[in-house]
């Protein structure tokens, strides 16, 4: 049977997979829970949090698919990577568990791993550089959505719960602006040109083979690399210092970020 034969119709290929219509249902239910003070709000940000970054997770690795699909890869179809089944990815513990551990541990938006694209079947540099460069820029996206509602003040009149330098916030904006922090620290690590990682991705077309073949066996440990050298102290506040100068660009006020991520860690209060 040849691989035509054995694909499956177009509108199967590409219908959401109901896992990602539950991490919607999550979202949007601790989304409300969050917004009118219903129940625990430590709780509720960090249901909303969790299904905000791997909703954001799935889509990262949904561009990457549907750009290689108009790039020449077909196979990505067949494969279920158009479903936004985080299940169907080439590797679920790198794609999503890493990344939520990360999350959990250090407040830290690493990207995880990416989907198998069948590099062979598409041609020309840039499609192989596009492919790479849209997950990042997935990121980037979501950071707009969730930052702008903060930074312009649309969030002001919502009941307030948790106090920033001694004036009340409220935890909705300060989830946001959490979660926000996440999407702009992983498009910033993700462009990195790191073997890996997007940013190397980015730029491998562009490099010799010579140098290709030298780089690949340090690919599989580029994520892991990142987030040791982020545990160090003074890379981690220059890191974090950048990416809190970004969300001042939206007019996010200095520790709306904090205040979200001490209601997400509500283990420790």
């Amino acid at each position: 049977m040849s691989y035509a034969d054995a694909r499956r119709p177009g509108s199967e290929e590409r219908r959401i997979s109901p896992v990602f219509w539950v991490l919607l249902a999550i979202l949007g239910t601790s989304g409300w829970a969050v917004w009118t003070g219903y129940g625990t709000a430590s709780f509720g940000v960090f249901l909303f949090v969790v299904a905000g970054w791997m909703v954001s997770l799935c889509l990262h690795e949904y561009a990457h698919a549907r750009t290689a699909l108009h790039g020449g890869d077909i196979t990505v179809g067949a494969k279920g990577y158009l479903t936004l089944n985080p299940f169907k990815y080439a590797n679920a513990v790198l794609s999503f568990v890493l990344p939520v551990v990360f999350v959990i541990l250090g407040g830290i938006g690493l990207p995880g791993g990416a989907v198998f694209i069948e590099r062979h079947r598409i041609h020309g540099r840039l499609k192989h550089s596009l492919i790479s460069a849209a997950g990042p820029l997935v990121n980037l996206l979501c950071a707009v959505l969730l930052l702008v509602p903060v930074g312009a003040g649309w969030l002001d009149d919502l009941p307030a719960s948790i106090a920033v330098n001694g004036y009340p916030v409220s935890s909705f904006a300060a989830a946001l602006s959490f979660l926000g922090l996440l999407q702009v620290s992983a498009a910033l690590l993700n462009l990195l040109p790191i073997p890996g990682l997007d940013g190397y991705g980015i730029v491998e077309p562009w490099l010799s083979l010579k140098t290709r073949r030298a780089v690949q066996p340090f690919a599989p440990y580029g994520l892991m690399a990142v987030f040791v050298v982020l545990w160090q102290s003074q890379v981690n506040q220059w890191f974090f210092g950048l990416v809190h100068d970004i969300l001042g660009l939206f007019g996010v006020q200095d520790g709306f970020a904090e205040a979200g991520q001490y209601l997400f860690r509500f283990w420790t209060h």
